[in-house]
């Protein structure tokens, strides 16, 4: 699965993933609403170091394209399904690294964007494995609308992060209210895994996820990056 964005530097980035690594309970205020959410392993607690889920490659998709909504979901007759959107800073990894140092991480970053990591919460909450299935079904992962290199993007750790849903602010916040900063994540995957080039880091989520239902409008908007805009369809 590939993603062809541009790139601040001029041109085109095409963006074929290996993984996509995520980052969960990474913003304290997200943390806190954790009884509104109510998924399996999502507490009050402040994790120790960072909590790490995968979301598949066939989630991706760009600027514009839909936000399905499976029918699949239908058949379990939940009381009240709910699928959320979550606003994220995502980052691209420029070339195959294993165990680097946290103050030399951004040599290795190619760009950061916007991501909205869809999670279906009543499979969060069911399904023995965990998070797996909720977070990787076919659209969960809108990424875009542009990369922009680390020597563009200001200050990483201080841009401004929303979502709106259908035109209202329902997701605010900053990324310095990370609790791993980006340096300090990227060594702690690349400690665990071998990240290669392409492989995407997307750093978590402030408060205010909610359910996206058909025919709404979902824009994640960064500060210095842009806006990311997908419609919802129900399947």
């Amino acid at each position: 699965m590939s993603i062809i964005l541009p790139y601040s530097k001029g041109g085109w980035v095409e963006i074929r993933p290996t993984k996509i690594v995520a980052l969960g309970l990474n913003y304290l205020d997200h943390i806190k609403e954790s009884e509104s959410v109510k998924v399996q392993n999502f507490t009050d607690e402040v994790p120790k170091e960072p909590v790490l889920f995968p979301k598949t490659t066939n989630v991706l998709i760009g600027p514009g394209e839909e936000i399905i909504l499976p029918k699949l979901i239908d058949s379990y007759n939940f009381k009240s399904p709910r699928t959320d959107h979550e606003a994220e800073l995502g980052l691209i990894i420029k070339n195959r690294i294993k165990n680097i140092r946290a103050e030399d991480a951004f040599n290795h970053i190619l760009g950061f964007t916007c991501f909205n990591d869809v999670s279906q919460r009543n499979l969060q909450r069911s399904d023995k494995s965990g998070w797996y299935r909720g977070k990787s079904l076919d659209t969960f992962g809108p990424i875009g609308p542009r990369v922009v290199a680390p020597d563009q993007i200001g200050d990483v750790q201080n841009l401004d992060i929303c979502c709106r849903l259908n035109g209202e602010v329902v997701q605010q916040g900053n990324t310095s209210q990370m609790i791993f900063g980006i340096a300090e994540t990227v060594a702690f995957i690349s400690a665990n895994f071998t990240l290669e080039a392409g492989d995407i880091i997307i750093t978590g989520t402030p408060s205010g996820v909610g359910p996206l239902h058909d025919g709404d409008v979902v824009e994640v908007e960064i500060e210095n990056i842009g806006v990311l805009t997908n419609r919802v369809r129900q399947e």
